[in-house]
């Protein structure tokens, strides 16, 4: 658990004008931490270089200080969890990106945002057809269980968190303002909802408004934290298809579920098929993608895999972790003695395979190493 004057410290570098999460991103390579970024001479920040002085004039003080200990007190009224980018519980899919958030602000289950997860993306004026093909699609690989990302804005994206809860799933919504903020307001029960049985997560701190150019670096996060992104409907110009372009950039797959040849609503989608993202009509088409989520009587068998060997794109500490591995159950403390690796890299690597479906945890902290079938 990352102790208060820690996240004291992000919240007062993370407050600063005019610095944002690149610009924290790089005085932590420099440093090593907020810690010791706030306690560095100005001459020794401007030896970064690349930032701008009037950020770096603005780093550190009384003010900036107690700005940073009422937010946490702010956070802490509202029930918020606040994890900043060097905690072990940081998604590890989103610390990979090139440009992740250095905090996150998050209302409900933490673990959610960390599970195996697709994003269902699309327009906000969506036909009947849509929204019920994000319902159908988000239920089912929730009834896998795959948790469903999206950014909680009206017509897919609703759709989807919606059929996540109603298949009894996870599902995390990604916000472009404050978690004190329900925005749309229309969404007031589904907001209730996901924070009851998933997440909600901003980078934002509260009290943030919903300002239309926050949208775009919100699509960033909802990409990253997911293996997959599904398009149900958009159009020829579109926020969905900016979420899009950021999955192929940061290595995920990219999906699309065709519409009518004559609705604008499904330009967008069919350009994305023309230039190369998967067509799905159904949930084992991800699967047959993704080796994630569990299996359903609907999903048809895959061939078996030659062998039980580890997946030669492993780094070394994952492969050595996965041979170690049977299918009968181990703590988590035996794999530590069994590889002789830290406890934390041994975690770190268990949540990576799992997020790839080699491994499965179960109760009582232990794992195994699920068949390949």
């Amino acid at each position: 658990m990352t102790d208060d004057q820690h996240l004291k410290d992000w919240l007062t570098l993370t407050l600063t004008p005019g610095l944002g999460a690149a610009g924290c991103r790089l005085l932590i390579d420099h440093f090593g931490s907020p810690g010791r970024v706030l306690a560095a001479s100005r001459r020794e920040l401007e030896q970064v270089g690349t930032l701008r002085k009037a950020a770096l004039a603005a780093i550190g003080g009384e003010e900036r200080s107690r700005a940073a200990t009422m937010m946490l007190q702010k956070v802490r009224a509202a029930g918020l969890f606040l994890l900043c980018w060097d905690d072990p519980a940081f998604p590890p899919l989103l610390r990979a990106i090139h440009d992740p958030p250095v905090l996150l602000y998050v209302k409900g289950e933490v673990a959610a945002i960390a599970s195996a997860a697709i994003a269902v993306v699309g327009a906000r004026a969506a036909s009947t057809y849509g929204l019920q093909m994000a319902e159908r699609f988000a239920g089912d690989l929730a009834r896998r269980g795959i948790t469903i990302v999206s950014g909680m804005a009206l017509g897919i994206d609703s759709a989807a968190h919606a059929g996540a809860v109603a298949a009894g799933g996870k599902t995390v919504a990604v916000l472009g303002c404050g978690l004190d903020i329900v925005y749309p307001a229309q969404n007031r029960k589904l907001f209730e909802s996901i924070a009851a049985t998933g997440a909600l997560v901003s980078e934002y701190p509260p009290g943030t408004p919903p300002d239309s150019f926050r949208f775009p670096a919100r699509n960033r996060i909802i990409s990253g934290l997911s293996l997959g992104v599904i398009v149900v409907e958009a159009a020829r110009r579109s926020g969905s298809l900016i979420t899009a372009q950021l999955a192929l950039e940061q290595g995920r797959e990219v999906f699309a579920i065709p519409g009518r040849i004559d609705s604008g609503k499904s330009e967008g989608t069919h350009r994305l098929l023309q230039d190369g993202a998967k067509l799905i009509h159904s949930v084992a088409d991800i699967m047959d993608e993704l080796t994630v989520g569990q299996p359903s009587p609907g999903d048809h068998p895959r061939a078996a895999d030659p062998g039980n060997a580890a997946p030669m794109d492993l780094d070394p500490a994952g492969r050595l972790v996965l041979t170690t591995l049977d299918v009968y159950p181990q703590s988590v403390d035996a794999i530590i003695v069994a590889t002789g690796l830290p406890a934390r890299q041994v975690t770190e690597q268990l949540l990576l395979l799992e997020l790839r479906g080699l491994v499965e945890p179960l109760p009582g902290g232990q794992y195994h190493r699920k068949s390949r079938q």
